[in-house]
């Protein structure tokens, strides 16, 4: 069972099927991977460990560690964005990238 899968997937605010239709898996297998002892394939461990920039190894709880060397953590307000990001509709998110690139020409 996964059960910092699960907690990933709440804290970003997806549900089973939208992470399901991302990795290319069926609903019912996130489910198991979540709820009962069924694990998932190496490759469909990588998929989920590069969606949610994780390591496998913290996926599997064999580390505490989101990230592997070289990669910080996520901050809880950088997840908050992300997560509202993802409610946005496509021009909602175009009109962002904008801000966020004007902002950036001002720095450089």
């Amino acid at each position: 069972m996964l059960k910092r899968l699960r907690e990933l997937r709440n804290v970003l605010g997806i549900s089973q099927k939208q992470l399901a239709d991302v990795i290319q898996v069926s609903q019912q297998s996130i489910n198991k991977y979540e709820n009962h002892d069924v694990q998932p394939d190496l490759q469909t461990l990588i998929h989920l460990a590069d969606y949610f920039n994780v390591s496998v190894d913290y996926l599997i709880e064999h580390s505490n560690q989101p990230q592997g060397a070289g990669f910080p953590p996520y901050t809880s307000e950088e997840l908050f964005l992300l997560k509202m990001y993802r409610t946005l509709d496509d021009d909602e998110k175009q009109s962002i990238m904008l801000v966020l690139g004007n902002y950036n020409k001002k720095k450089s």
